[in-house]
């Protein structure tokens, strides 16, 4: 479900947080449903759970999973104004990144591949 790079430069909560994001925008963890308790993550992933907490945390305050006190954490419905928000953030981002990309020589085809793929590489 979960996987990490020991050798990245990445910071391990960051790999968390972003593999479970990925999974609730593939749609392979949908709205409501409950996700792994982070013990549960951190015994797996034999991380300390202070590590995971913080991925969550971080998941929590971007909107993507809710908790409830006893119970555990949730995906999040999507709220349509927190979303244009968000598109309009990340499309600012997109913009200055494809802009620099083109600059740096790489061709419009290649980004276009990119985009069509889902962001994976080409």
């Amino acid at each position: 479900m979960i996987q990490i790079d020991y050798r990245s430069p990445k910071a391990i909560y960051e790999q968390v947080r972003d593999e479970l994001k990925k999974l609730i925008m593939k749609g392979i963890l949908k709205e409501g449903e409950k996700i792994p308790s982070v013990r549960e993550i951190a015994g797996n992933l034999s991380i300390n759970p202070n590590t995971i907490q913080r991925a969550y945390h971080e998941l929590e305050s971007e909107g993507f999973i809710y908790s409830v006190k006893g119970r555990g954490n949730f995906v999040s419905p999507r709220k349509e104004a927190e979303q244009t928000e968000r598109i309009d953030e990340l499309l600012k981002t997109f913009s200055s990144c494809a802009t620099e990309l083109l600059y740096l020589g790489v061709a419009e085809e290649t980004l276009i591949k990119r985009i069509k793929k889902g962001g994976e590489k080409v």
